[in-house]
């Protein structure tokens, strides 16, 4: 389905990918910016949120980019990673198309809730589950691929604040090195968000020119906010989550 955008709405759609960009690089949950701003143009729920998630992409990517030096040498576990990642986006992108959203959506303010918690809690909580020192790193379990596939999955079916699950999920069961838990969510969430993507291109029904809008925004978006956010303390990063985590349950739940 297509509207045909005025100048002045092709503008705001472009502004709203740029800003979900830097706010994905950042933290995630740049969706509950592009999403609603599609919806107000006269666009269906799920026209919008697929055609959201395609015009991400280049700018998640843009932002995982970023983060290249704070990954490198960490081959193995992107690759563990990603594929859990990946199983999941697959899964959500499919129950997307083919089952209602009222059951998976009244969960959402809660998975967010949840992560917010996390998020807060990371720093004592992994150093009471693992002794660990600032820096170090958990070996990857179960409990974290079960994780990441369920966010991936949550990722692919919407996609709003999946980075703050990730971020929240990651703190506790991998590292309390929050840069580079930063760069490890956005090269999943970029991940997940290509696989959805992909799928949503073959079977869904795209809006190409708000998508393309998304698109073009959102990699000056991504690539801004990633060199901005790598300059953030821990703690103001943290405090970015949480606001823009508890935004997005009240933007939901309303």
């Amino acid at each position: 389905m297509e509207v045909d955008l005025s100048p002045l709405e092709a503008l705001a759609v472009l502004g709203a990918g740029a800003a979900a960009g830097a706010i994905n690089a950042v933290v995630g949950s740049g969706t509950l910016i592009t999403f609603p701003v599609l919806l107000a143009l006269g666009y269906p729920p799920v026209v919008a949120n697929v055609s959201n998630t395609v015009g991400l992409v280049p700018g998640s990517l843009s932002g995982a980019y970023t983060y290249r030096r704070e990954l490198a040498g960490y081959g193995r576990l992107l690759l563990t990673l990603a594929i859990a990642a990946t199983l999941g986006a697959i899964t959500g992108a499919l129950l997307l198309l083919w089952l209602p959203s009222a059951a998976f959506d009244a969960i959402v303010p809660v998975l967010i809730a949840l992560a917010l918690i996390l998020v807060v809690a990371q720093p004592w909580l992994a150093r009471r589950l693992a002794g660990l020192g600032k820096g170090e790193h958990r070996p990857v379990g179960p409990l974290l691929l079960l994780g990441v596939f369920a966010a991936g999955t949550y990722g692919g079916y919407f996609g709003a604040a999946q980075g703050v699950l990730m971020i929240g999920l990651f703190g506790v069961l991998l590292s309390t090195d929050l840069q580079w838990l930063n760069g490890i969510k956005n090269l999943l969430t970029g991940l997940v968000n290509a696989v959805a993507a992909v799928l949503f291109i073959i079977v869904g029904d795209i809006a190409w020119q708000p998508a393309l809008l998304i698109a073009a925004g959102s990699v000056v978006g991504g690539f801004a906010g990633g060199l901005w956010g790598r300059r953030l303390p821990p703690t103001v990063l943290r405090g970015v989550i949480v606001v823009v985590g508890l935004a997005a349950i009240v933007n939901l739940l309303v």
